[in-house]
């Protein structure tokens, strides 16, 4: 924005040009392009060569902009260096400033017509001398009248006197020309034309603001003066930047003369009326009665401050018109504008049908329109004004932003409170709540600024098993105990030691954890005081697997058989057989159990009547994993093949071929299947087409079998063989980094187990051969928890 101090052009940086209205970015780059390819601007008027800036732009910003030409050398000055040169062979124009050093004599004699081309004075019936003054300072000028009589040079400033006796010599460069202008006599004047004193400046010739000292202190004036063959020394330097002295006809009685900038190829015609349609600037020719002397002077810009003197009259009789004097006064006005004009109009009447219509709708509807915001378009109509501030941050809006999203509804109220500002304005806890959540989502892309916990335990054993729910984890290992940790300390809480036997599997509730051992026992413990509560017998091999729902456990075992135990009383409820191996891999739903086997079969149960429901037939090798969302049934088999059964029917529906090896690990939601293979690749599936929408691979894919892994809406943690966690996203399947890198990683370390909340990931690693102590990391992803860095966060999510 203009700061009211003009704005050297020369100086000026982009920014700094397109602060200025209308100018824009591009105008403001294409002139610095210009200033830098001609080395400098001689004057304002030099802008005009400058793509898209046309003369009515330059009369907007006059009073803005100033040329500081002492940029510029003397050499460059002389040597046409400037933006004049590209448009011009040759061109040595004429700077008036402050003084004329020197003078020569000139001869006039007779001459009744002269004609200043802006480059030679041609008189009839007399000879011009040749004039030269050198160029001593900055302030000095550069003068010289030619007396050659060329026919064929281009009129770019043209003042004529039409008389019999006079004259006015005047001052030209020595430039080429390539239009014609011819001389004219007093004797080929037509009869009735008044003598007239015309003056034209091309739009092509820049010397404009030079002649008229439009950055010296004389306010733009250029004084012709009396000059009969005498020289005429530097007298008269506080008095204007450049006088000539003429005789001027006594029939030239007119005090004020027009002279206007127009586009070349205007021709001027003695005493006819010419029509400009753009005229950029106006000049007063005036004579002063007392010495002879013409000043030419700028015309101010007109401004409400300084109107011309006929626009309130021609206001008042608009005003007096009716409806439809005033309509027809509008379309002939609009006819008689050019397009610059027009734009200017459209800029001031556009604003005049802008309408803030969401603060003028009920609240209630201003809402609904809000509601089909992305909450980062709600996050930048709240930037727009305080009433829309205030509905941007309703509580509802953004509670169904957050269900939008999944983001637990419970949490809010556990963790926020609505916040006052010192102004008394009441945040959003569901908008903190998104926010929140949002910054978790940066700190899973781009890291955590903190460093893991690291929580050791069970010596050199392999942890076999992992739960993580709430503040609490829980990890079972073949050292036959269970370590119960604290995921905010990372301190371990104590430790549950009663099996036998190795802990193969476990499930946890709330504060129940369920372990099942290879000394074929269950037991139920309590994770406040770790005590035993209940010890379940009945299988006769190891319990290798188990699902927890609500207070009832269904256990599989090597045994072949399944049971159902109620974990308040400890009592066996049911008891499933049918499998003639090793039960791997169970689910249930509360209403029915889904149990794989090494037997190549999967089951569907009905456990309160003992019935086999359906005996899924398909695979041709060991099941190893299983997952029920209570219409689908997806099973994972050492014959690399997935397959997706109908849970009433038993049908299979689709069969999803692609890895390579035993499918090892599954997460199923929403319909969407990600599943990890021994052969080191993870897929995303479609389980309602059966198509394979992402596979995980590329030069960042695992470099061993995937262990483990964890799935969101946006993201895809898996765990390897190869020592590491990675995180992957799940819309594009494109790798987004590597959580965790094992130093052991390929020589011995492993991750075996990653469980994830919204805002850590619990990882449990180790060796076989000792290369990697056996520990659990704990990686913390909500940083921000009391926003502090607030508007950080909402930067982020404006620019994701």
């Amino acid at each position: 924005m203009w700061s009211g101090k003009r704005l050297d052009i020369n100086l000026a940086s982009v920014e700094d040009l397109e602060g200025l209205f209308g100018i824009g970015r591009a105008r403001a780059e294409a002139i610095v392009e210009v200033r830098k390819q001609c080395g400098s601007f001689n004057s304002v008027s030099d802008l005009r060569q400058v793509p898209g800036f046309g003369p009515g732009l330059l009369e907007q910003h006059l009073g803005q902009l100033s040329c500081d030409a002492t940029a510029s050398t003397s050499n460059g000055r002389n040597s046409n260096s400037s933006c004049k040169s590209d448009t011009r062979e040759t061109r040595s124009s004429a700077r008036l400033h402050s003084t004329c050093s020197s003078l020569c004599e000139q001869e006039h004699a007779n001459l009744s017509y002269a004609e200043f081309s802006g480059n030679h004075v041609h008189g009839s019936g007399g000879d011009t001398k040749l004039m030269h003054s050198s160029l001593k300072e900055e302030n000095s000028a550069s003068l010289a009248i030619n007396n050659r009589q060329t026919q064929n040079e281009s009129s770019v400033l043209t003042v004529s006197c039409i008389s019999q006796s006079d004259c006015i010599p005047l001052p030209n460069t020595h430039s080429h020309s390539t239009r014609s202008s011819t001389t004219k006599s007093a004797n080929n004047t037509p009869k009735g034309i008044q003598p007239q004193l015309n003056f034209e400046l091309h739009e092509s010739d820049e010397e404009f603001d030079d002649l008229v000292g439009g950055d010296s202190d004389n306010n733009g004036e250029l004084n012709l003066m009396d000059l009969e063959n005498e020289e005429v020394g530097e007298s008269g330097e506080s008095e204007s930047p450049f006088r000539l002295r003429s005789r001027l006809p006594e029939c030239v009685n007119s005090d004020k003369y027009m002279m206007k900038r127009k586009f070349e190829g205007r021709v001027v015609s003695a005493g006819k009326k010419r029509r400009s349609f753009d005229i950029e600037d106006s000049m007063d020719l005036r004579r002063r009665p007392s010495s002879g002397a013409i000043v030419l002077s700028r015309k101010p810009i007109p401004s409400r401050e300084n109107p011309p003197p006929d626009l309130q009259g021609w206001i008042e009789t608009f005003q007096k018109w009716g409806n439809a004097e005033r309509l027809l006064a509008l379309d002939e006005l609009m006819e008689s504008c050019d397009p610059t004009q027009v734009r200017h109009v459209m800029a001031i009447i556009q604003p005049q049908f802008q309408r803030d219509f969401i603060s003028l709708l009920p609240k209630e509807l201003a809402l609904y329109v809000l509601s089909f915001l992305e909450p980062k378009d709600l996050l930048r109509a709240a930037q727009t004004c305080q009433a829309w501030h205030i509905l941007a941050e309703d509580n509802l809006l953004w509670r169904e932003k957050c269900r939008e999203e999944n983001i637990d509804e419970n949490t809010v109220f556990d963790t926020k409170i609505r916040r006052k500002s010192p102004s008394g304005f009441q945040h959003s806890p569901w908008k903190s709540l998104y926010m929140r959540q949002h910054h978790i989502e940066i700190n899973w892309r781009t890291g955590s600024k903190k460093p893991p916990k690291v929580l050791k335990g069970h010596d050199d054993h392999v942890i076999t098993c992992l739960e993580f729910c709430g503040h609490r984890i829980v990890s079972g290992s073949d050292d036959n105990t269970l370590k119960v940790w604290s995921a905010i300390t990372g301190k371990c809480l104590r430790t549950l030691v009663g099996h036998t036997g190795g802990v193969w599997s476990s499930q946890m509730q709330s504060n129940v954890i369920i372990s099942g051992s290879t000394d074929r026992t269950l037991k139920v413990w309590n994770a406040d005081t770790g005590q035993c509560t209940h010890t379940l017998y009945g299988h006769t091999s190891t319990v290798r697997c188990m699902h927890l729902h609500e207070n009832r456990v269904v256990s599989g075992s090597r045994d072949a058989t399944l049971r159902m135990w109620d974990i308040d009383s400890g009592n066996c409820l049911h008891v499933l057989m049918g499998h003639v191996a090793a039960v791997r891999c169970v689910q249930y739903d509360g209403h029915r159990v889904i149990s794989g086997a090494y037997d190549y079969m999967v089951k569907v149960w009905n456990p309160e009547q003992e019935v086999c429901l359906h005996t899924l037939q398909g695979h041709t090798n060991r099941v190893y994993s299983l997952q029920f969302d209570g219409t689908h049934i997806v099973s994972g088999s050492l014959d690399t093949s997935i397959r997706v059964w109908d849970a009433e029917s038993g049908n299979c529906l689709h069969t999803l071929i692609g890895h390579q090896s035993l499918t090892s690990g599954m997460e199923l939601k929403d319909n969407i299947l990600v599943s990890g293979n021994a052969d080191s690749t993870v897929k995303v599936w479609d389980i309602t087409t059966g198509q394979c929408l992402q596979t995980l691979q590329g030069t960042n894919k695992h470099q061993s079998a995937v262990t483990c892994l964890q799935f969101n809406k946006k993201f895809v943690i898996t765990s390897s063989d190869d020592g590491t966690v990675k995180i992957w996203d799940l819309k594009t399947g494109d790798f987004v980094r590597n959580l965790v890198t094992l130093e052991s990683g390929g020589s011995g370390g492993v991750v075996w187990r990653v469980r994830t909340s919204n805002s850590k990931l619990v990882c449990a690693v180790g060796s076989r051969n000792g290369t990697e102590e056996t520990k659990l990391l704990v990686l913390e992803f909500d940083i921000d928890q009391n926003c502090d860095n607030k508007h950080g966060t909402i930067k982020q999510l404006l620019t994701s």
